[in-house]
């Protein structure tokens, strides 16, 4: 298990959206969704699996003008359990970055098994 301050943790999720290309980072900024970091995902949220991100929302590619007001879509990066599966610092920063991009996947209506191949599984 590898610790970083929460702060150090916010970090590296930021960098990871400041990775993202200009265009993608605008639709995000336009996708009305809120990215968030918590320790631990709720039992609700997990089913008994261990999580490290969760993308809740409607993805864009399923969204419909006639919808109406939503509230934003979430994405949740879960700290304890990707420090618990980390093995080094470098590996726990990396595997942040694959954690938002797998869930911002998610909110492009990307599956996971296409994630898996694309290496952000």
């Amino acid at each position: 298990m590898i610790h970083i301050s929460r702060a150090e943790f916010e970090e590296a999720v930021d960098d990871a959206l400041d990775s993202l290309p200009d265009e993608v980072a605008r639709a995000i900024a336009e996708a009305n969704v809120a990215i968030l970091v918590e320790e631990e995902p709720t039992p609700e949220q997990s089913r008994g699996a261990e999580l490290l991100g969760l993308y809740e929302g409607v993805p864009l590619d399923r969204r419909s003008v006639f919808d109406g007001f939503r509230q934003p879509d979430r994405i949740f990066v879960f700290r304890g359990p990707l420090q618990r599966h980390a093995r080094s610092r470098e590996y726990l920063v990396r595997e942040i970055a694959v954690t938002v991009l797998h869930e911002l996947g998610h909110l492009f209506g990307i599956s996971d098994e296409r994630l898996h191949e694309l290496g952000w599984g």
